[in-house]
């Protein structure tokens, strides 16, 4: 038996996220009672080395190991950097809200950073094993973080419709890979290309129906409409620190899982470009309509999550339809703009939690201005970053993935984000009026003090915006090699072969060249 050679250095951050867990939850057994100050220091440093050894892996060339199983190419090295930064972010608040809240489980972390490996591994992956393997681990992970709250009822009733619904969507997507895995014989993404360029009629009507319950899969976990149901009251019930965690690692994870379905299928494109345009402007325009009536923060977040995903999908269709003009850089800086505002966002809506008990009502915004001023002004300065004011990252961010859309000839789509960005605009001001008003005739609600975590948090996320703002450009230079990679499909396949370094021995079973890093 041969064994494939193994490349530690691309397996090495995931490794290193999920040993932290390991050692978190081994901490967490230990620690003193409802102390959880040293757990969240070994997370952040076990983290904050995964992030070193990513930042090492920018620029190198795409390479598999694992017998394939494992891809490095600039979109996952990119991916996975923006997810294990957002776990640091949310970690770095938590701990303060989780005492408020009265929520003592430090198993808070280790589940996290669990959740964050699977969707790494999500991102670095062309099989569809691996891919299901990943999202296992994501979501398993989330259905407990869901229903943290032991003592309410809307916590445990978010936990068990997600655990519900998601295991009826991975059901979906895992019967999805095995119609691919029949009509080609294959686990990897070239399976549709195999199957579409067989001489049998209903090995290709396989395909396709494996091609769309993996949608239907991934887009339950982008929150896609009509997939969204389960968003706004999973995001309601669920702890507030779980929430902006799942908000943004869990997007960048399905949205990696759904490049690299859609990539490796660009012989269907004929067949699912249509309906993905009709699905990105419906997820758009539904998502910021229904949030127009929102009277509860955390489900107007919801709402405007599955909006955003939208957007993101707006971004990814104009790649997937002119791979040889538009790159994913587009897609990455409004993934990393977007997990900084909406973590920043529900990091100062904590603060609502106080002796147990949490408001997140808009109401309960209430005279923050005056109780905490910094929270007040950073809660303002994310919300005009989400509507996408200039000169934010999120107005960048728009801009990019329309002139994207604009350039890759999908008008209509470029047309419908500027129509949805301007609706947003109402809801938005709602809730950043609400943190305004200090009228105690109209409500005042009570509130915890800031924990030097959140402050952290707050000051972290804007100078992350900031920075995104002003060196919006060169964040585009670095990101602009990711998704090059697809353009092999636009050509002979033998032409390019040595295009990737193969780190193991054994070749990407399926494909072979740049078409395995390629997605």
């Amino acid at each position: 038996m041969n064994f494939p050679t193994m490349d530690w250095t691309i397996l090495m951050p995931t490794i290193v996220v999920i040993v932290t867990g390991i050692a978190a939850l081994i901490v967490e057994m230990l620690r003193p009672k409802q102390n959880n100050n040293l757990i969240v220091g070994v997370s952040l440093v076990g983290l904050g080395y995964a992030a070193f050894l990513l930042f090492q892996q920018i620029g190198a060339p795409t390479a598999t190991t694992a017998g394939g199983l494992v891809l490095r190419d600039q979109f996952a090295v990119l991916a996975q950097l923006i997810t294990v930064g957002v776990t640091m972010l949310c970690f770095l608040f938590s701990e303060g809200y989780l005492r408020e809240k009265r929520i003592a489980f430090g198993e808070f972390y280790p589940l996290a950073m669990w959740a964050a490996s699977g969707g790494m591994m999500m991102a670095s992956t062309n099989n569809m094993l691996m891919m299901f393997v990943g999202l296992e681990i994501l979501s398993i992970s989330l259905y407990c973080l869901a229903g943290m709250a032991r003592r309410e009822q809307r916590s445990e009733e978010s936990a068990l419709k997600y655990f519900l619904m998601g295991a009826f969507a991975s059901a979906v997507l895992l019967y999805g890979i095995a119609f691919l895995f029949g009509a080609s014989g294959t686990l990897d993404v070239s399976g549709f290309r195999e199957a579409m360029q067989s001489d049998i009629d209903h090995l290709k009507s396989f395909a396709l129906l494996g091609l769309a319950m993996m949608i239907v899969g991934l887009g339950f976990k982008a929150a896609l409409v009509p997939f969204h149901q389960w968003t706004p009251d999973v995001y309601q019930g669920a702890p507030t620190n779980v929430t902006a965690f799942m908000a943004a690692a869990s997007k960048i994870a399905a949205f990696a899982g759904l490049y690299r379905v859609l990539a490796g299928a660009v012989d269907l494109q004929s067949y699912y470009m249509d309906v993905m345009v009709v699905l990105a402007i419906l997820t758009m325009s539904i998502g910021n309509l229904v949030a127009l009536v929102q009277k509860d923060v955390k489900r107007a977040l919801g709402y405007s999550s599955i909006a955003h995903a939208g957007y993101i999908m707006v971004g990814l269709l104009a790649h997937l339809n002119s791979p040889d003009k538009i790159n994913l850089g587009s897609v990455l800086f409004y993934l990393l703009s977007y997990s900084l505002m909406t973590v920043g966002a529900f990091a100062v809506i904590s603060l609502t939690a106080k002796g147990g008990k949490e408001g997140t009502r808009t109401q309960d915004l209430n005279g923050m201005w005056k109780k905490a001023p910094l929270a007040a002004g950073s809660l303002l300065f994310f919300v005009v970053s989400l509507i996408g004011m200039p000169p934010t990252a999120g107005f960048f961010g728009k801009l990019f993935i329309f002139k994207d859309a604009w350039n890759s000839g999908l008008q209509t789509l470029a047309i419908a984000l500027a129509i949805n960005s301007v609706i947003s605009v109402f809801y938005y001001l709602q809730i950043v009026r609400a943190a305004f008003v200090d009228d105690e005739d109209v409500y005042s609600p009570q509130m915890s003090s800031m924990s030097s975590g959140l402050r952290l948090t707050c000051i972290l996320c804007i100078l992350g915006i900031g920075g995104a703002t002003l060196f919006a450009q060169p964040i585009l230079n670095v990101t602009n090699q990711a998704g090059k990679e697809l353009n092999v499909y636009k050509h002979d396949i033998e032409d390019v072969n040595d295009d990737v370094v193969d780190s193991s021995v054994t070749p990407v079973p399926g494909l072979t060249g740049s078409e395995a890093a390629g997605g």
